[in-house]
C-alpha cells in the first residue's frame, strides 16, 4: 500500500532503480527522470550502457509507490539551461508542497552547477538522501553494471534489491535443444546494452525456473546462431508462449561460460550437470 503521507519530488536518472534510488523514491509522491542519459548528448563516448529501458525504469519507479513519474527528453535546450532556470521550470510546481529529494551526487543545469545547496538558496526545501551500502561500499548503477558484465549476478541483484531482468521476443528455433532431449524457449533480447558474459545462467520467467544459455551455441558449427540468443530450458512448467510474444527473464546466477564441445553427446552431458546445480 502506498504511503499517503508522501509529499515532494524525487529527482535523478535512477538507472536500475537500485536500493540507493529506492531510499530516495520511497519518500516522494512524484519523480522526475530523463528518457535518455544526459551523457548520451553531452559526451556520447562517456555515456554508460544502461541497465534497463526507460519504460522498465518508469515502471520500477512506480512500483516504489511513486504516484506521478515524469520522464523528460534530455535535449540541447535542456543541456544549455541554467540550473536556476531548470529548477524554476521543472521542479517548482512538483515541489511546492513538499521536499526535493536527491542523491549526494545529483547535479543539474548547464555545467552541472545545480545541487541541493543551490535549491535551498532559491527557497526550495531540499534533502540529500545518504547512499545505500553493499559490501562496505556505496551502491551505484556503475557498480551494478560492472558486476553484471563480470557475471557477478548475485552481487548485482543484492544491490538492486531484486533480480536483474531483460526483455525479448520469442522466436521459433532450430529444434537442436529438443533433439538433445532439452527443448528450449528461444528469445532474442531487445535493447540489451550491457555486455554480459556469454554462458549458462539460472533464470526465471514468471516464477518458472530455467537453465539458459546466452550465446551462439558454437558446438553446432554452421548451425550456430549468428548473434547471441537466450535459449531457456525450463525445469518447471514453462510459460505458454508463441513466436512474437515478449517475455521478461530474471537472472539469478551465472553458472559457467559458453564453450564449444567436441560432440553433441558431450554437450548433452554438460547440460545434465548444469541442471543438477539448480
Amino acid at each position: 500500500m502506498r504511503d499517503v503521507a508522501r509529499r515532494g519530488l524525487a529527482v535523478g536518472f535512477f538507472d536500475g532503480v537500485h536500493l540507493g534510488h529506492r531510499a530516495i523514491l520511497e519518500r516522494a509522491s512524484a519523480a522526475l527522470t530523463f528518457t535518455n542519459h544526459p551523457l548520451s548528448l553531452i559526451a556520447p563516448e562517456k555515456a554508460p550502457r544502461l541497465l534497463m529501458s526507460v519504460d522498465d525504469r518508469v515502471a520500477a519507479i512506480r512500483e516504489c509507490g511513486v504516484e506521478k513519474v515524469t520522464a523528460l527528453d534530455f535535449t540541447r535546450e535542456l543541456a544549455c539551461m541554467s540550473a536556476e532556470d531548470f529548477a524554476r521550470e521543472y521542479l517548482a510546481d512538483a515541489a511546492k508542497d513538499g521536499v526535493v529529494y536527491c542523491g549526494e551526487n545529483w547535479r543539474f543545469g548547464r555545467g552541472g552547477t545545480g545541487d541541493a545547496a543551490l535549491l535551498k538558496s532559491m527557497g526550495f526545501s531540499a534533502e540529500v538522501v545518504p547512499y545505500a551500502v553493499y559490501g562496505g561500499e556505496r551502491i551505484s548503477s556503475t557498480r551494478i553494471r560492472a558486476a553484471l558484465e563480470a557475471g557477478r549476478i548475485e552481487d548485482a541483484n543484492s544491490m538492486m534489491g531484486r533480480e536483474w531482468s531483460v526483455r525479448g521476443k520469442v522466436f521459433r528455433g532450430k529444434g537442436l535443444g529438443a533433439g538433445l532431449g532439452y527443448p528450449t524457449v528461444n528469445v532474442r533480447l531487445v535493447g540489451l546494452e550491457l555486455r554480459i558474459p556469454r554462458g549458462v545462467y539460472k533464470v526465471s520467467v514468471g516464477g518458472a525456473r530455467a537453465m539458459a544459455n546466452y550465446g551462439v551455441a558454437p558446438t553446432f558449427g554452421e548451425r550456430a546462431w549468428d548473434e547471441p540468443v537466450l535459449e531457456m530450458h525450463f525445469v518447471d512448467e514453462p510459460p505458454r508462449t508463441f513466436p512474437g510474444d515478449e517475455v521478461s527473464a530474471s537472472f539469478c546466477r551465472f553458472v559457467r561460460p559458453e564453450r564449444k564441445f567436441a560432440s553433441a553427446d558431450e554437450l548433452k552431458a554438460q547440460i545434465a550437470a548444469d541442471l543438477s546445480s539448480l
